[in-house]
């Protein structure tokens, strides 16, 4: 016996819970469709009472994430608010009035900084570094920026990593992140501060939410997380002290071929400390 929980619906895993924390990429949508069975999962959660936080390791700001989950069909009464790491790195931005920031990421991060007062400054001359991703995640690896993370190793740059997912889903395809190139950062021995999952402040202000929509403080045993990632959603909400759902159909999905035969060692050695269940992908 493993010890794992295998369910098929969310409905048998939410008696007693208030509060759905979810994550979005993998869970509600892949980067191209959204996944209806979810949507309508997380809706009848709401139904019924519960409130829903979606929180995400996107860069951008929680508006920005809400129009592009609209593009994908995924309606505003799926989810209660959303929370990403792009809101909690602007808030670092606003923190630090004038000074000049190195913008690592794509052109359409660039919410991340807008209207804010700061200066984007080459890495020569910035304070520090925001990292949203790569500036090309169809083509490049975190190994393409390794001259440069020297460079800003050199000048002692501290990098704000605003998305500490190494890969992501895109369709059929895994592409890479800005966590990527905050991992090898620190591997050559820079400093980074991460936002967003596993890391304690986007669950604090996800549950903060919560309890204002529902008008009481929140008892941990009463929150669910969902996600479909090991090192960050199951990590992060182990370390916040809540349940996980954890969904097999993501970007681990070829780990988990056959995993209701494993052994003990096996699960062990794929997630440590088990989650609560596992399903294949959010259906009600």
């Amino acid at each position: 016996m493993t010890g794992l929980r295998f369910a098929e619906r969310l409905r048998d895993l939410v008696p007693g819970v208030e509060v759905v924390l979810s994550d979005i990429w993998g869970v509600v949508h892949n980067g191209l469709v959204a996944f209806p069975e979810a949507c309508e999962a997380l809706h009848n959660f709401r139904a019924q009472g519960g409130t829903v936080i979606l929180i995400t390791n996107a860069p951008r700001p929680a508006d920005s994430v809400q129009r592009q989950l609209r593009k994908l069909g995924v309606a505003d009464e799926t989810y209660d608010a959303i929370v990403s790491s792009g809101d909690l790195t602007r808030h670092f931005v606003a923190d630090h009035p004038g000074k000049k920031m190195f913008w690592l990421g794509p052109e359409r991060d660039n919410s991340i900084y807008r209207s804010l007062d700061t200066m984007l400054a080459p890495l020569e001359a910035a304070d520090y570094i925001v990292c949203t991703g790569l500036f090309d995640d169809e083509t490049e690896s975190a190994e393409d920026y390794r001259g440069m993370l020297l460079k800003a190793r050199e000048r002692q740059l501290t990098l704000i990593c605003a998305n500490p997912d190494i890969v992501v889903e895109r369709g059929d395809r895994l592409i890479y992140c800005a966590g990527a190139i905050a991992e090898l950062y620190r591997e050559l021995g820079g400093e980074v501060i991460f936002y967003g999952k596993p890391h304690r402040p986007i669950y604090d202000r996800a549950v903060e939410l919560a309890a204002a929509r529902q008008s009481h403080a929140i008892e941990l045993n009463r929150v669910l997380a969902i996600g479909d990632s090991v090192r960050t959603d199951l990590t992060g909400a182990h370390a916040f002290g809540i349940d996980c759902l954890f969904l097999t159909r993501g970007i681990h999905s070829e780990e988990f071929e056959g995993i209701d035969q494993l052994d003990p060692a096996s699960v062990k050695e794929l997630f440590g400390r088990p989650p609560k269940a596992l399903m294949r992908e959010l259906r009600w």
